[in-house]
């Protein structure tokens, strides 16, 4: 019985010995696909930023990252910028009390009114 098991594990040993490099190997494979997608993806804009060298996996990585923190902020841009044409009525009112409160002779300070917006500058 003993000599059973033992057989066993030694079978399990070496098929995990032979399965690690195959695993690995697959797995590299799959980083370095990925890779050249977001090469062929974003080449051009690779192109911009370092002409006429070859790219490093590294800096196709960084530059993707790079790339795409640039178009987060873009996109946070044009949110804000579609909101602002969405709702025009407090982009108004926001401009009306910045009017007010510089048209205004401001004498009641101890009584300010609490729909004015109040700037130092």
């Amino acid at each position: 019985l003993w000599q059973t098991s033992a057989s066993n594990l030694m079978i399990l040993l070496l098929f995990l010995q032979l399965r690690k490099p195959l695993v690995e190997k697959l797995r590299r494979e799959r980083i370095n696909s990925s890779i050249e997608q977001l090469n062929s993806l974003l080449g051009p804009e690779f192109l911009n930023q370092q002409p006429e060298s070859k790219l490093e996996k590294a800096d196709i990585l960084e530059m993707t990252v790079c790339f795409l923190t640039k178009l987060l902020q873009q996109n946070q841009q044009q949110k804000k910028q579609l909101n602002r044409l969405k709702n025009p009525k407090a982009c108004f009112d926001a401009n009306e009390a910045e009017v007010s409160l510089s048209s205004s002779d401001q004498t009641k300070a101890e009584d300010p009114d609490p729909n004015v917006l109040w700037r130092p500058w």
